[in-house]
């Protein structure tokens, strides 16, 4: 009976204290011509360790709590412990009385530049640069815990963007401020999306991700033409983004998020005046226009 209430014990701190990402990590180094160099593979072994183990937040997550997401990185050349790489970072959120899952999250870091040495220690300091590999992916790491946070809460993810923005902050003054520096003109940088995404100029992006997915995408397994009624309506909140400003960065990352998404929802079950809401994407993200021709109505 001892033994018992041992294990039972185990058990529960394990479900207590999962950490709150479950991320694939992939490191890809095809383009370099030498993918099977060892230090490649103890990379993506340290990486997968570093991300799913680290305790990014001070919340308690459950096993199945934790949030699905994916890091590729491809590494394009590297000279001893020096590597040019990109990543694409990836999360998704399930969708409530459905085994779907939403894609939240979709990036592609060009900016990805780092030194590592095989089996060094990663780390991560919330308020010290420690090295440019750690900074990045604590940064993604961040942004996904409050996108995440906002699809539930309206402005529920603050203070993991703060946080995100602290690492940007202090990045800045490292030996290597690619991808961190104040952004200028049409950037498409980690600091350029931070600066997006606490900017109130973008307060809309919060509220669309909170009705898009609370009021919309949760409510379709049981009201479907409730469901896309809500997600249309937090669409529509885009127009005055769009009016404030066009084109705008944080509305491609959106897109490249939900484009797919809002294509399939709209092309199928009842009908919400769909020819409204194409003509509406079609003026405020006509780069996806091809998309948005192939909703049926």
């Amino acid at each position: 009976m001892r033994k018992l209430v041992i294990l039972i014990a185990f058990f529960t701190s394990i479900h207590i204290s999962s950490q709150e990402l479950n991320c694939t990590v992939v490191v890809n180094a095809q383009q370099t011509g030498n993918e099977n160099v060892q230090v490649f593979k103890t990379l993506e072994k340290q990486l997968k360790e570093f991300v799913n183990n680290t305790r990014w937040t001070t919340k308690t997550y459950k096993t199945q709590e934790r949030i699905e997401c994916s890091m590729v990185i491809t590494i394009q050349d590297y000279q001893s412990s020096a590597f040019q790489a990109t990543i694409q970072v990836q999360s998704a959120r399930p969708v409530h009385n459905s085994s779907y899952v939403s894609p939240v999250y979709n990036f592609n870091d060009k900016d990805f530049n780092f030194k590592y040495l095989e089996y060094q220690n990663l780390n991560f300091n919330p308020t010290q640069f420690e090295s440019n590999l750690v900074s990045v992916i604590a940064f993604h790491a961040y942004i996904i815990l409050g996108m995440d946070a906002d699809t539930f809460e309206l402005k529920g993810g603050d203070a993991y963007y703060k946080q995100a923005r602290d690492i940007v902050n202090y990045s800045q003054q490292s030996s290597n401020p690619v991808g961190w520096k104040p952004p200028s003109g049409g950037d498409q940088t980690r600091s350029a999306l931070i600066n997006n995404i606490m900017s109130p100029t973008f307060k809309e992006f919060h509220s669309l991700l909170f009705a898009y997915h609370l009021e919309g995408l949760d409510l379709m397994a049981t009201a479907a033409k409730e469901g896309k009624t809500g997600i249309a309506t937090a669409l529509y909140q885009l127009n005055e983004l769009h009016k404030r400003r066009p084109n705008s960065f944080l509305l491609r990352v959106f897109f490249d998020a939900k484009a797919d998404e809002i294509t399939d929802i709209f092309s199928d079950g009842p009908d919400v005046n769909s020819a409204d809401l194409v003509s509406t994407l079609s003026k405020i993200a006509p780069t996806y226009s091809r998309k948005w021709r192939n909703i049926k109505f």
